[in-house]
């Protein structure tokens, strides 16, 4: 029974030692880029009510969420997507404002995926929201915020895919779809599911034309120039306007500089179906799985009370954690802890230069040196946690410097370290 405590349940993992420091100090990373944009931090409840995820917002499905009760019968569920818990906080605290609202988060959200799929059922995400503002521009701004993150991250190799919702949904309010058969034609389409898509749109009477434009969706996909020519495709209007706003957003993302990293695709459809307008996912090599994401949803803060365009995008940190790694690069955590040997009698010598360092903002372990163990085991301990040198009080006045790596000893008397 012991034994069996020690393990985690399936989907959740443990993150210790080196890697949550690297984990944390990444999350410090886009976190203090978020802030350079202007993002305000907010905090919102693991787990909230069952309707705020409902399938009327859009989101996740409710077979996929952790259910739970509270004492007087509510439904609850643990959060399977931190955008709709903005989405209310932005209703509640923000009704009144009119102005640009930059809201950014970190925490898990928790997804009860198929064990068959393989994927964590606990992520880590680290997000922001522009609320407020319907323009182009802002659609931009979290676009390039979001290349700045994996950037910031110490990606090199990456490429941001940008869809259009409503390029679909123009689509496929002129064909006449129900919701089910929608949802049918959007799965199919993510799929690349070519067989699948004509067998459904042959059942419909819609105009030739259109059959087209849907037989193509899967195939329009690349640089903006290619996507062009998906404007003689049609005559909707919806969709027309779609690819027009995609064409005033590469514009301004090459006055930022960014534009080798955009790439497009009209037949990149979201699981969320609050998404109105742009939507976008991150790849880089190391992972078949998206490192970020995100999109335009102007309808959804409005399902809590107020009338409020916004965009938001989300970095998925342990996807992103995991490309780093297998692309071997280095996330720089900060400098490691400083290991102080003491003898008991030497206690309060130690206890003072732990404050004189401490005082310095370096990390210092305190230790007592017990007489069973060898220098060279404190050595091993140290290389183990991640320690990067050692003081080893040998007597009130004299020092032994220990350099854990090398394993090179000096000496040093305890003026020297108080200057």
């Amino acid at each position: 029974m012991i034994e069996k405590l020690l393990h985690t349940p399936e989907g959740v993992r443990d993150i210790y030692n080196a890697e949550c420091e690297r984990k944390l100090q990444l999350q410090n990373n886009l976190h203090h880029v978020m802030k350079l944009h202007g993002f305000k931090d907010i905090q919102t409840p693991t787990f909230e009510f069952f309707d705020i995820f409902s399938k009327e917002r859009g989101t996740v499905a409710a077979n996929d969420m952790y259910k739970f009760f509270d004492r007087e019968g509510n439904t609850l569920v643990l959060r399977p997507d931190i955008t709709p818990s903005i989405a209310r906080c932005a209703a509640k605290y923000f009704k009144e404002e009119s102005f640009p609202i930059r809201l950014c988060y970190m925490g898990s959200t928790f997804i009860n995926n198929s064990s068959y799929q393989g994927k964590l059922k606990e992520s880590t995400q680290l997000g922001a929201e522009l609320i407020n503002d319907d323009s182009t521009d802002a659609d931009a701004e979290m676009l390039a915020l979001t290349i700045e993150c994996l950037l910031r991250a110490g990606l090199k190799e990456f490429q941001v895919e940008i869809g259009e919702a409503d390029f679909f949904r123009g689509l496929v309010e002129e064909a006449g779809f129900d919701e089910e058969e929608e949802n049918q034609l959007r799965i199919l389409i993510e799929n690349k599911n070519m067989f699948g898509v004509e067998e459904l749109i042959s059942s419909k009477d819609i105009s030739s034309e259109l059959k087209t434009v849907f037989l193509t969706l899967p195939e329009l996909f690349g640089t903006l120039d290619k996507l062009m020519a998906a404007k003689a495709l049609t005559k909707n209007k919806r969709a027309l306007k779609a690819m027009e706003r995609l064409e005033q957003l590469y514009s301004i993302l090459t006055a930022y500089g960014l534009e080798k990293y955009i790439t497009f695709d009209l037949g990149m459809l979201s699981k969320y179906n609050y998404y109105t307008g742009i939507i976008f996912r991150a790849y880089t090599y190391g992972t078949g799985d998206t490192i970020a994401n995100g999109g335009r949803y102007d309808n959804l803060v409005g399902q809590f009370g107020k009338n409020a365009p916004a965009i938001g995008l989300a970095v998925l940190v342990d996807q992103l954690m995991s490309a780093l790694s297998r692309q071997k690069i280095e996330i720089k955590a900060e400098a490691g802890n400083t290991l102080i040997l003491y003898n008991k009698n030497l206690l309060e010598n130690a206890i003072v230069l732990a404050n004189h360092f401490r005082n310095k903002e370096m990390n210092i372990e305190l230790l007592c040196v017990n007489d069973k163990v060898t220098l060279k085991d404190y050595i091993a301990y140290s290389e183990r946690n991640g320690i990067g040198g050692i003081l080893y009080f040998e007597t009130a006045e004299l020092i032994k410097v220990i350099h854990t790596g090398s394993g090179e000893i000096q000496e040093a008397g305890i003026r020297d370290f108080m200057q």
